[in-house]
């Protein structure tokens, strides 16, 4: 598979869309080189600084926390239909306790720009520089939001990424095709 680079917001649509169903993969890699990937449903693309930024939410009791606060890097790989099931695995599963990649068959494939590599197979790889973070304040935070989304108090922190490069299969815009009936 070889994959072209393409402006950051060549598939900004098809990607938000998978954003908010099924989902997107969050890579990251620990000090060590172990690498993890965990299924997110919550972040956003913007300019932020002048800057083309991915963020994306964790909350701390996820082993992808972990390994983000030891690395200077994440990608964020948008699936293709056939890895439904691996990215719903991710979602349910800790890396804590196994190696998801492997349970999944999911390969890596090195980034250009960043240490953490992207998965293999995947239509698009968005490659990010860890720029900023910032917790999710309760204090700041409407009411509502906090009882449905925070009744245990486990606030999100929000990793600033920087999008170096967006990596994209050639035949990307067909993978990312919404369903028809």
């Amino acid at each position: 598979m070889t994959y072209q680079t393409v402006p950051y917001d060549a598939f900004l649509r098809p990607t938000l869309a998978r954003l908010d169903d099924p989902g997107l993969f969050l890579v990251s890699q620990g000090q060590d080189g172990r690498t993890n990937a965990m299924a997110i449903g919550w972040g956003t693309i913007g300019i932020i600084w002048g800057k083309p930024m991915f963020l994306v939410l964790v909350r701390p009791s996820r082993f992808t926390y972990s390994l983000l606060e030891q690395s200077d890097s994440f990608t964020v790989c948008v699936p293709a239909p056939s890895q439904y099931d691996a990215l719903l695995y991710c979602g349910n599963h800790s890396g804590r306790d196994e190696d998801k990649l492997a349970v999944c068959g999911l390969e890596t494939v090195p980034s250009l720009r960043v240490r953490t590599p992207g998965l293999a197979g995947t239509p698009l790889i968005y490659e990010c520089q860890i720029v900023h973070h910032n917790d999710i304040l309760a204090g700041n935070l409407q009411g509502s939001i906090i009882s449905e989304y925070y009744p245990q108090d486990n606030y999100h922190r929000v990793y600033f990424g920087e999008i170096l490069a967006l990596r994209a299969l050639p035949d990307a815009e067909v993978l990312l095709e919404p369903a028809r009936c």
